[in-house]
């Protein structure tokens, strides 16, 4: 009977390699159609100030006519698609080609988010920006949401 030395750092190695091979075999191009559109969705920043809302969503790699904003009084929604297309040169012209790739980890194809809002708002005086792949929305609080006062009465209690 041989002794053998007893490593625990080998089974811990072992493991992080299994978790590699999970990993690596779950992120395959033809396995991150399952998925969802979880990994495609904007990141979303909702700041309430005193008459207005301001909402950021971060759209890297598109144009603003590749996303549709619908504003509705207590709700926004934003649909885009971002494209995988690549340019290449012939001729002295620049034309637009569909990419083939072994591997990517951007994210492409159509996306839609829903963002509910805390307060009504004037959907007809929304104001947009879009720069530098970040979408601003400017979403001024409708009349009643901004002189909405509600009186408390305070009682004593019997005791």
């Amino acid at each position: 009977m041989a002794l053998v030395r007893y490593n625990p750092w080998q089974e811990m190695n072992s493991l992080q390699h299994q978790l590699n091979r999970l990993f690596d075999d779950a992120l395959t191009s033809d396995n991150w159609e399952n998925f969802g559109n979880l990994s495609k969705i904007p990141a979303a920043e909702l700041i309430e100030k005193d008459d207005t809302l301001h909402l950021k969503l971060e759209v890297p790699g598109m144009e603003a006519k590749d996303l549709d904003i619908q504003v509705m009084a207590d709700q926004v929604a934003i649909t885009g698609e971002r494209k995988s297309e690549t340019s290449s040169k012939e001729n002295g012209t620049t034309r637009l080609c569909k990419a083939v790739s072994f591997r990517t980890e951007f994210r492409y194809g159509k996306f839609q988010r829903i963002i509910p809002l805390p307060v009504r708002i004037q959907n007809t005086n929304v104001t947009a920006e879009y720069k530098n792949g970040i979408l601003n929305l400017t979403l001024p609080k409708s009349e009643e949401e901004k002189n909405k006062v509600v009186k408390v009465n305070l009682s004593e209690a019997n005791t």
